[in-house]
């Protein structure tokens, strides 16, 4: 403060402290003596200036503090005087003191603002450290206590508001919390600070959504750093990584320079599969932090799921120069086997790094690690087509850790549905539900197989009996599912249009708008079923379920084959291991009468999902129109054998007779020609 507003500060004070002299009588005091208040003011500043550019010296402290008690008794009606002394004492660690001069100011001026705003802040200081759960609760209540007195003397001063909107949420007052930071708002509706407050106090009382509003309009009035930094791990929270990395991008834009901020980014950029823009951010960390493991880790990720599987092997070597026996790097070899189509090899790699890490008993953190290595063991178990296998490794997973009984059931009983052994998936689903009756998913689980024989009012029941609130939306689509295979269709819309309502966010909106697509293509509802995946590839250009569903539709009508290529080998490009997709390529080939094309697509699809009666009527009907008659009666008859395999709600009459028809159609074309029909 410079002497001219010193000067002018003190003589407000005194014309103050005159209306306060005649409103209460009291006896003479002696005249300020302004001038020696401002030398020992000015002294006074110059020492605490150079306390803190020597890091709070005490001897400068002292100093500090007693030229500003001379500046202060010199003249009393300066009470900036005193605030700025109780600011020293906080600095020099004597808070009682501190209290002790703003108490004596409050006895003399009872109305007295500064004196109560010493006294606030002091015991906001003394209150603790609420980040660390450290509060003294009676500090905070005399805290709360003299910034109510404060905002009833002065009601628009929008800092008073905002600091007892603080105290309260640090009291858990969300209410009252609420209301100070509404008035912020009310005096001035562009408050930085007011909208952050009402964010932090929305995601305390557990509403996300109105918290990121809240921040979304701090950020574009007045973007910050921290008010997007903050808007981004909302929306982490919140499972939205799409959002969240947009809120870092304009994060790092502030602050070009910020590697917390890079490494944030790139990795909600590759949680939402936005490879080709976390790939330039990591390259970068790489490159300045060479011997950082996980940086290589996530670049041979983000090159594996990119199909560029040597890049993905370069990045994996990198990794291996940190630790070379490191379980994540040695987990990513296997998931880089897994995805160049070695399973064997994967599953070798698996059991080989479960044997070097296995121990009698182990710790938390090695448990989740365990439980990881045991899930994948069992998922590669699957993909092979080896279902006792993989239900072995997956029951481990409850030895290592008996909390997690439940969950291993249900992964169970999942795996023998895919499998098609319907009988020991209820046998398991009735044991477990047993033991966990109270289990969600165990209860999504048993639902799910009622569903498969059929019984669709009884598993909607089931899981409508599950909607609490909490999860509702992700009942609403596991119903939705329920009425498909129960060919309710008209309930299946009705239940995709509440969950849609229940959707957060861009990416809970995507997955209800495939499901409407797959449901109108169905209902053979065409141009409604490509206007919904279209808004998925609005949004998400490169979501790999849904250009290879558009595209299997066209080529399933016979109508724009050019375009349904296209889609699917994007689809193809994004997962060239999928053998759905694959599939769908060759029935496109098929259309286009580009039969030995057909026919090797159709074969890969095979190896990967050979139980599928889908592509064995593909396949036959490709070899019949190369004259194979022969092979394609094989086909079809192994399309009507895993169809046997299937539950009753999954089996379409209209399909089976379909290949019934194609298979007597054959059956007479061979007897004429003389041949013998394969055996089944």
């Amino acid at each position: 403060m410079n002497g001219s507003h010193f000067i002018a500060a003190a003589c407000i004070a005194a014309f103050s402290g005159a209306l306060l002299s005649a409103q209460s009588p009291a006896p003479p005091a002696a005249p300020a003596d302004h001038a020696a208040a401002y030398y020992n003011y000015t002294m006074g500043h110059m020492y605490a200036e150079m306390a803190e550019a020597y890091g709070n010296r005490a001897d400068y402290l002292t100093k500090a503090i007693e030229a500003y008690r001379t500046a202060l008794k010199q003249d009393p009606s300066a009470n900036f005087l005193a605030e700025e002394l109780a600011d020293l004492y906080i600095k020099s660690g004597q808070l009682n003191r501190a209290v002790t001069e703003a108490e004596d100011m409050l006895k003399a001026h009872p109305d007295n603002l500064d004196a109560r705003r010493i006294l606030g802040r002091v015991y906001t200081r003394m209150l603790g450290d609420p980040q660390a759960g450290k509060v003294d609760e009676k500090m905070l209540k005399l805290a709360i206590q003299q910034y109510q007195k404060i905002v009833e003397q002065e009601p628009n001063d929008t800092e008073n508001w905002s600091v007892l909107g603080r105290l309260y949420r640090i009291d858990h007052n969300s209410v009252e919390a609420e209301k100070a930071y509404r008035r912020v708002r009310t005096l001035n509706p562009d408050d930085d600070e007011a909208m952050v407050g009402l964010a932090m106090v929305y995601s305390d009382m557990g509403d996300n959504k109105s918290a990121i509003d809240m921040l979304k309009q701090a950020g574009e009035k007045n973007p910050s750093a921290r008010t997007l930094a903050m808007l981004a791990s909302y929306y982490e929270q919140s499972h939205d990584f799409n959002a969240a990395a947009d809120a870092w991008k304009k994060a790092l834009a502030i602050l070009p320079d910020n590697d917390r901020i890079k490494r944030t980014l790139a990795m909600d950029l590759l949680y939402s599969d936005r490879l080709n823009e976390a790939l330039p951010l990591y390259e970068e960390l790489a490159a300045a932090n060479p011997g950082e493991s996980s940086l290589h880790l996530h670049l041979a990720e983000i090159y594996r799921q990119k199909h560029d599987f040597v890049k993905a092997r370069q990045a994996l070597e990198e990794a291996r120069k940190g630790d070379a026996d490191a379980v994540d790097v040695r987990f990513e070899a296997i998931n880089l086997l897994e995805a160049e189509g070695k399973t064997d090899e994967a599953v070798k790699a698996v059991q080989a790094l479960l044997e070097q890490t296995a121990k009698p008993q182990y710790a938390d953190n090695e448990k989740a690690t365990r439980n990881m290595l045991l899930e994948k063991e069992g998922q590669l178990y699957r993909l092979e087509g080896h279902t006792e296998q993989a239900v072995t490794a997956i029951r481990q997973i409850a030895t290592v850790d008996p909390e997690l009984a439940p969950r291993v059931s249900a992964q169970v009983i999942e795996t023998y549905r895919s499998a098609h052994d319907l009988a020991n998936a209820q046998k398991e689903a009735d044991s477990a539900l047993q033991k966990y009756p109270k289990d969600r998913t165990l209860v999504i689980e048993h639902a799910s197989l009622l569903s498969d024989s059929g019984k669709t009012d009884e598993a909607v029941a089931e899981l409508r009996g599950l909607m609490n609130g909490a999860k509702d939306r992700e009942v609403l689509l596991t119903v939705a599912q329920v009425y498909e295979k129960g060919k309710r269709y008209s309930d299946e819309m009705k239940t995709l249009d509440e969950a849609e309502k229940l959707s957060a966010n861009q990416g809970d909106r995507q997955g209800v708008q495939f499901m409407r697509g797959a449901l109108l293509e169905k209902m053979k509802d065409y141009d409604r079923a490509e206007a919904e995946f279209r808004k998925v590839l609005q949004n998400d250009p490169d979501n790999a379920s849904a250009l290879n569903y558009l595209g299997y539709m066209l080529a399933e009508r016979n109508t724009r084959l050019d375009e349904a290529y296209k889609l699917i080998s994007r689809a193809l490009e994004l997962d060239p291991q999928n053998g759905a997709y694959l599939d769908s390529l060759g029935w496109v080939y098929f259309r286009q009468n580009q039969l030995d094309k057909a026919e090797e697509k159709l074969r890969a699809a095979l190896e990967k999902i050979g139980s599928d009666p889908t592509v064995h009527d593909h396949l036959g009907d490709v070899l019949l129109k190369q004259g194979k008659v022969k092979d394609a009666i094989t086909q079809w008859q192994a399309s009507l054998k895993e169809i046997e395999k299937a539950p009753p709600a999954d089996v379409d009459s209209v399909d089976v007779a379909g290949i019934n028809r194609k298979l007597e159609v054959a059956r007479v074309r061979m007897a004429k020609e003389g041949s013998a029909e394969p055996k089944p």
